[in-house]
């Protein structure tokens, strides 16, 4: 039997995890090739409807991250994706994700070693959930 392999897919701010990612990969940090990294300026303009998207068209995790609150380029954007992560993991949860699928992480440039641990934990988490499927195997309730 194969080993399950996850899809993650990464919402990483510009300025900060972004970068952190990046240099996690030339200083050559183990990380495991299950993420897809979409860059977004800033974490705070990381739709909800992004990360419902990401989960209906296959995504067995999601990554939001960026700076870390109070070092926003854009003052209080990081917030704003705390704010929204909130009301995001309940809708997420009546569409039948568990929590463990979905992450909001504060990664500055500096932090590669950290950005590594992160994704290979996130990996091995889902990993242990098994793939993303609803118990019909349809896409998220609700979701076109």
């Amino acid at each position: 039997m194969t080993r399950f392999e996850p899809k993650i897919i990464a919402f990483l701010c510009n300025w900060c995890s972004y970068v952190a990612a990046d240099a996690a990969g030339v200083s050559r940090f183990v990380q495991k090739p299950n993420v897809r990294v979409i860059r977004v300026f800033c974490s705070g303009m990381v739709d909800p409807s992004y990360v419902i998207k990401a989960f209906a068209s296959g995504a067995d995790g999601v990554l939001v991250a960026g700076c870390h609150p109070g070092d926003c380029h854009y003052l209080a954007g990081n917030i704003k994706a705390l704010r929204r992560s909130f009301l995001l993991r309940k809708l997420l949860s009546e569409l039948g994700v568990e929590g463990k699928r979905f992450r909001l992480e504060w990664i500055a440039a500096s932090e590669s070693p950290l950005y590594a641990k992160l994704m290979n934990e996130m990996i091995e988490d889902v990993r242990n959930l098994g793939p993303c499927m609803r118990s019909s195997q349809k896409p998220l309730k609700g979701v076109a």
